[in-house]
């Protein structure tokens, strides 16, 4: 179980997480939504220890330190990897540090991407890299995966064949916690969703719920966030000073 209790981060006068405390059980799908500067990605930084934040963050009742921390694993559009390093090096790499790396797996998701074994990573293009970051993290053998928008420059059909091959993959121990602003294409993915608006979890919901209660999970995030449909016809009535 990974527990956050009463998580708050500031960056100098700015408060990017403010109380939040969540429990997330293993063998879940999370989808961790919000708008930009929700506190998205802050929120698995603080998991991952990569910054200093107030409150208190266990796993399975312990601190995350050097003793655990390799039962997280983070896949980021920003990139952790070696660049000058090849596909086939950094299975080495990991296959040394990780002692539950996956080989089989990450053959088996290399062969799916159709990626070069033995180039150098920096010359991948950007949804090569992308693709590689994600390989990485399903195959280090972590029970928490967290991914911070990790799609970017990837195409349309990539995305969902991804999603379907992860569904048919993740062990019962694994946990997904997915970043993303592509709500309708994984909300038949994700089995619970938490919401962060300026900082604050204002919504924590079962997909499957929702589902029994007819309402979609892009409805539900609308509704939360108070979306207004009229929104675009009323900027234009601004913008041009005519009626929509």
């Amino acid at each position: 179980m990974l527990e956050l209790k009463n998580v708050r981060k500031r960056y100098a006068s700015q408060t990017a997480l403010y109380d939040v405390s969540l429990s997330l059980p293993r063998g879940e799908i999370v989808g961790l939504f919000g708008e930009n500067g929700a506190g998205k990605t802050t929120f698995m930084k603080c998991v991952l220890g990569l910054v200093r934040c107030s409150g208190e963050i266990t796993l399975d009742g312990q601190p995350i330190c050097r003793k655990n921390i390799s039962s997280l694993s983070f896949a980021t559009s920003e990139h952790s990897f070696f660049p000058d390093l090849s596909a086939a090096a950094h299975r080495d790499f990991y296959r040394e540090h990780f002692p539950a790396f996956s080989e089989k797996r990450f053959k088996g998701l290399m062969e799916f991407f159709s990626l070069p074994l033995h180039r150098p990573l920096r010359t991948f293009s950007t949804g090569q890299k992308n693709q590689i970051e994600v390989i990485l993290a399903l195959c280090q053998g972590a029970d928490y995966i967290l991914m911070d928008e990790p799609f970017s420059g990837n195409d349309l059909f990539n995305r969902e064949d991804f999603y379907r091959l992860l569904l048919g993959i993740l062990e019962p121990r694994e946990t997904v916690i997915l970043s993303t602003h592509l709500i309708e294409e994984v909300s038949g993915f994700v089995g619970r969703a938490v919401l962060l608006s300026k900082g604050k979890v204002v919504g924590d919901v079962s997909v499957s719920r929702l589902e029994e209660e007819g309402v979609s999970l892009v409805d539900h995030i609308k509704q939360t966030y108070n979306y207004r449909s009229d929104r675009v016809s009323r900027a234009l009535k601004e913008l041009t000073g005519e009626e929509q």
